[in-house]
């Protein structure tokens, strides 16, 4: 079940709203620009599977996706467990390009400032969320990491992410907290 979490920036700890039903989440992300569908694809790929098979398995998937989105790239998110050699993508960054983050398996939270507020998303499996270019985000997975998810882009330059500095996004509870 995916949760948004609504928090003015100044009270990291309690959310203004917190909602659960999926048409009431997809409306109010949609005030903001940002889109969230779901859709069962009936992957079953686990988090930590080589990328090799990952591709294999959801290659009709990806490119389902791709093509819905008119996306010119993407990266894997596939973590189970910590791995220190990854990119911490906890630390809020933007993208020049739309991005859809779209979970396989697992979940993730992916955190937005929009407005005047910070909005958190519980995605999970079958999630689609759909982010516009120049929105400062990051993806929470908290301590023990268990998600895999593709993130496509617009573009290939957009798939780079361009770090913020601004370490606030530390202060909002995490997958573990909420």
């Amino acid at each position: 079940m995916s949760i948004l979490c609504v928090f003015h920036p100044a009270s990291p700890d309690l959310p203004n709203k917190v909602l659960t039903h999926h048409d009431d989440i997809a409306a109010t992300l949609a005030e903001h620009g940002v889109r969230l569908e779901h859709a069962e694809h009936g992957l079953r790929v686990r988090p930590g599977t080589a990328q090799e098979e990952v591709l294999e398995a959801c290659r009709v998937y990806l490119d389902q996706l791709m093509t819905a989105h008119g996306s010119q790239a993407f990266v894997l998110l596939n973590r189970d467990g910590e791995d220190p050699t990854q990119v911490d993508v906890r630390d809020e960054h933007v993208h020049d390009a739309d991005e859809v983050f779209a979970v396989v398996s697992g979940r993730a939270q992916v955190g937005l400032r929009l407005a005047n507020g910070v909005y958190s998303v519980l995605c999970e499996k079958g999630d689609q969320l759909v982010v516009p270019a120049g929105t400062r985000r990051w993806v929470e997975l908290g301590q023990t990491p268990f998600c895999l998810a593709l993130r496509l882009y617009g573009s290939e330059q957009g798939v780079q992410a361009q770090f913020t500095g601004d370490e606030t996004s530390r202060a909002f509870p995490g997958i573990d907290e909420l």
